[in-house]
């Protein structure tokens, strides 16, 4: 007998192969079994859902629970928003063709078990196209997996994608690893790349976010950029590089429901490490536009507020509501646990004095210049006008009454988005602008949905792109297959 190679290859066969269990790859999955596909998907992780799990709800236009409440945001609105945000340096025929799907992508989530939960915004006074679910992104994720693997779908988890079949210009396959280190060859019709960017890959942050500050990103494990490189090196091009979703400024580590989140997110006074004002701070219920203000001074900012703004916090309500699981009405009641509990921490995150130069020299600032901040902060406030960034009057409130606090909170992202250029299609494609035979890529490998920021505005716009591109995937896939 002869001994055994350590590494053997082994071979399966399928219609489809769907390289990443994330939101835009389980929706393609479920699309596509449900279609007649047999349907081989590879996750490097333990699990499934990727940053799926962490999201909340979906984009959509011209729903059906919008027309139920009343909301009315046309498609037309909608992609005419879209485009003027990004400058029309998204691809518009991509646009049109996500925010077309986006109805009926909530319709046969409501058919497969999902819930909905409202129809709101994120941002106050945003169109009303944010979908939250019930149970959020968490138990979307855990309802398309069932549906998929009790259909028939394949999933092989800890097995990572490496590389791609081509045969006469067609993708036929994919070259995976699983966890023992055998090599897994899996012959197919088409494939599906659904990896979720590059947030985790150091060297390709720094090739395409050149003098970013060090940025905290939530719910990103294992986002190496893999399926990118592997749809570049089939010949398909770049596009949406160096675009981030950025997310609250914060401490790291803090779940929505924090109740010092949300203390130090409201919109009274954020500086920055020299103890100026630095932006109108009613962005900062719009991520990406506090995010851009916050890395152009250094990624790094305070959140100051004063025990009277805490009483009110925790007797009255918010000024506005931080998240999905907090509203205005919400009384911050565990502040002060949470509040020692990050001071025990010393992780050098929050402070309090009985005086702005005091509370100055804790966060290491000049203490004459916060002091004339401060002071000027109040001023607004009494003149119920910022004569500086236009703030909006109902939100000046004095920094008066001791003792004041400050929060250090830094830049966050809730991943990269883009990468691989795609027509409306999904298909990827080449420097001509030609499709690359089988192969698609969706959610947030793919680039030509944005400019040169995400947009919050249209709320739920990455989640909802996730699903609706993952499906639009599997069903042109079916069309290619000629199922």
């Amino acid at each position: 007998m002869f001994p055994v190679p350590a590494h053997t290859e082994k071979v399966r066969n399928a219609d489809l192969v769907i390289v990443g269990a994330g939101a835009a790859g389980s929706a393609a999955g479920l699309q596509a079994v449900q279609g007649g596909a047999k349907v081989i998907m590879l996750e490097k992780q333990k699990i499934t859902g990727g940053t799926g799990n962490f999201a909340e709800g979906p984009f959509a236009a011209e729903s059906k629970p919008q027309a139920r409440v009343g909301i009315l945001v046309t498609k037309d609105f909608a992609f005419d928003y879209m485009m003027e945000y990004s400058h029309w340096l998204a691809n518009p025929h991509l646009v049109r063709a996500f925010i077309n799907k986006s109805a009926e992508t909530i319709d046969w989530l409501i058919e497969q078990g999902v819930a909905f939960h409202y129809v709101g915004a994120v941002h106050a006074g945003g169109p009303l196209t944010w979908h939250v679910i019930q149970g959020l992104g968490k138990a979307m994720m855990k309802i398309l997996q069932e549906r998929y693997q009790a259909a028939g779908g394949q999933v092989l988890l800890e097995t990572s994608g490496k590389s791609l079949i081509q045969e006469n210009g067609k993708v036929v396959g994919m070259i995976a690893k699983d966890k023992s280190g055998e090599t897994l060859r899996i012959n197919a019709k088409a494939v599906i790349i659904a990896t979720g960017g590059y947030a985790n890959n150091k060297e390709m942050l720094e090739q395409y976010f050149p003098g970013f500050p060090e940025i905290s990103f939530i719910g990103n494990v294992g986002k190496e950029g893999d399926g990118i490189k592997m749809a570049w090196a089939a010949g398909a091009a770049k596009e949406g590089l160096g675009i981030m979703q950025l997310y609250r400024l914060g401490i790291p580590g803090y779940s929505l429901a924090s109740h010092l989140n949300a203390a130090y997110g409201q919109p009274v006074l954020f500086v920055d490490r020299r103890g100026r004002r630095f932006m109108d701070e009613s962005l900062i219920t719009n991520w990406p536009l506090a995010g851009n203000a916050a890395i152009k001074v250094g990624g790094i900012a305070y959140s100051i507020f004063d025990a009277a703004l805490l009483e009110s916090y925790k007797m009255i309500g918010l000024l506005v509501n931080p998240s999905a699981y907090l509203t205005t009405e919400s009384k911050l009641t565990k502040f002060d646990e949470e509040f020692e509990k990050e001071m025990d921490s010393r992780r050098g995150n929050v402070f309090i004095a009985d005086s702005i130069p005091d509370l100055a020299k804790q966060i290491g600032v000049n203490p004459a210049v916060l002091s004339a901040t401060i002071d000027e902060n109040n001023r607004f406030a009494e003149m119920h006008k910022d004569p500086v960034f236009g703030k909006d009057a109902r939100l000046l409130r004095p920094i008066s009454r001791a003792p004041f606090y400050a929060v250090k909170v830094q830049v966050r992202s809730l991943g990269t988005l883009g990468g691989v250029r795609i027509n409306e299609k999904i298909e990827a494609v080449d420097e001509a602008g030609d499709a690359i035979p089988g192969l698609y890529v969706a959610g947030s490998d793919a680039g030509g949905l944005y400019g040169d920021s995400y947009d919050l505005m249209m709320a739920g716009s990455t989640l909802g792109f996730a699903v609706n591109s993952g499906r639009m995937a599997a069903e042109n896939a079916l069309r290619y297959m000629g199922k």
